[in-house]
């Protein structure tokens, strides 16, 4: 079901939005309709730079050597993953 929205845009965006709809061949509304959807679409998704930013981080501490021994680390996933195995938690968390 449509709902009616009143709200304000400047001329320039006004314009563009007649002129899409009329290439188009799609009522305004319509047009103003899959922007939204398009745009909630990428809202979610990192922007160029932030994905940059993630991957020059991950680098970062990939290039650092470990703080632990391997056997201490391979220890406690093997603990981890018997715990798993077993029903997890004896003990409600606090």
């Amino acid at each position: 079901m449509a709902k009616k929205l009143t709200f304000s845009v400047d001329d320039a965006t006004v314009l563009t939005l007649r002129k899409t709809a009329e290439r188009l061949r799609k009522p305004q509304s319509m047009v103003v309709r899959e922007a939204v959807a398009e745009y909630a679409a990428r809202a979610g998704r990192l922007t160029e730079t932030e994905r940059r930013h993630l991957l020059k981080a991950v680098d970062q501490m990939i290039a650092q050597p470990p703080s632990r021994p391997e056997t201490e680390v391979a220890g406690e996933l093997r603990a981890v993953r018997q715990a798993r195995r077993q029903g997890g938690r004896r003990h409600p968390a606090e």
